[in-house]
């Protein structure tokens, strides 16, 4: 009997079959984050999104936004654990959106692998989906790449791009914000998606396992680290209405921590400071500083320290802002005021990523944990 013929693409480690499993297994994830506006289904080549809706705008503009996940996914990997890789995803790339007051329309997203795993790309996928359905955002393709030899069988890393829109009236940005506007933080659910070659560096280097017990969490340590991002679109978008132009800037506190982040939606010749006794940064922050024989204050330009987003308002509406963010469960506090001219003597943070914007500084001491507010603050 002749030997059955061999598929070379397979015996170079990519297993298409698998691939077509995966995508089977994800279809229905997908599926739920589609409204009227999307056509053509799951697995087609390019994602399809009806624009006819954008009539309804005066001056339509397009916002676009792209990220990863980063080191993260290496946590993930190492207790096998991959369900909520896909709303870090999700919070990186469109809660960037809602900063320049837009609404997100749709997503695709990008997973390269050293061997396709189905069910692992199935979980990964249905975070994203789940992440997008609650950010209102429709999951319109994708793309699953096994990269044998490039990447270990069990590494992958994930990225993704959105699309929104806005009013072009309506952008939100530094050239609104005002002389003695507040400044309020909104609270992260933890370290989110960035500093994370800090946070391996520090476990690795207390010989801390992942699958260790973690007794300040109550969980292991690899399930305290993938607490997933927080995600803000929604209720920020809420907010804005709301506010009815109260809501002058927004800053989303990624890489590079609280004050350049923040320093890139303040005008030049305006500056803050950032009050450090207005919240206890989160348990995580001082358990991993404590581990690394460090102080908070050292991982201000990596760590967002319990501050997620940052919100500019009119300074008439910030109580408005503040009972209107926690009744939908984000807690929410005054964290400084913007002022324009002459500021304060002492360094100051600016010209982040590019931008001159304004100067930032943390200033005072943090609130202790007994005595402070923790993540979950309220005021």
């Amino acid at each position: 009997m002749a030997a059955s013929p061999t598929n070379p693409y397979s015996e170079a480690g990519v297993d298409t079959a698998a691939g077509d499993l995966a995508v089977e297994l994800m279809k229905s994830s997908v599926r739920a984050t589609h409204g009227p506006e999307v056509l053509g289904g799951v697995g087609g080549f390019a994602g399809l999104f009806d624009a006819s809706a954008l009539r309804d705008f005066r001056r339509p503009l397009l916002a676009t936004s792209t990220d990863g996940v980063g080191t993260k996914v290496a946590i993930a990997q190492a207790i096998d654990k991959h369900d909520t890789i896909g709303q870090d995803l999700v919070g990186m790339v469109v809660d960037d959106i809602v900063v320049v007051g837009a609404k997100p329309l749709f997503m695709t997203d990008y997973i390269a692998c050293g061997k396709v795993v189905p069910q692992r790309i199935a979980d990964i996928v249905r975070g994203i989906a789940e992440a997008c359905s609650a950010t209102g955002t429709a999951l319109v393709g994708g793309e699953t790449a096994e990269h044998p030899g490039l990447l270990g069988p069990r590494d992958y890393d994930v990225a993704g791009a959105a699309t929104g829109v806005v009013e072009a009236d309506a952008i939100l940005g530094a050239e609104r914000v005002q002389d003695g506007d507040a400044v309020l933080a909104v609270a992260s659910s933890g370290l989110h998606s960035n500093g994370y070659s800090l946070v391996r560096h520090i476990v690795t280097n207390a010989g801390i396992g992942y699958g260790d017990n973690a007794a300040d969490f109550g969980t292991t340590w690899g399930e305290a680290l993938l607490e997933p991002t927080r995600l803000y679109t929604l209720p920020l978008l809420r907010l804005i209405s709301a506010l009815d132009g109260g809501v002058h800037s927004l800053s989303h506190v990624t890489g590079g921590g609280i004050a350049a982040n923040l320093a890139r939606v303040l005008p030049q010749g305006s500056w803050a400071e950032v009050d450090r006794s207005t919240w206890s940064p989160s348990p995580v922050f001082r358990v991993l500083s404590d581990i690394a024989g460090s102080t908070l204050e050292s991982a201000e330009g990596t760590w967002n320290l319990g501050i997620g987003f940052l919100a500019i308002v009119s300074a008439d509406k910030k109580d408005a802002a503040i009972t209107a963010l926690e009744a939908e469960g984000m807690p929410a506090w005054q964290v400084g005021t913007v002022g324009f001219g002459p500021r304060p003597a002492g360094e100051f943070e600016q010209g982040a990523k590019g931008v001159n914007g304004g100067a930032v500084r943390l200033v005072g001491a943090y609130a202790d944990s007994a005595g402070g507010h923790d993540r979950e603050r309220t005021k």
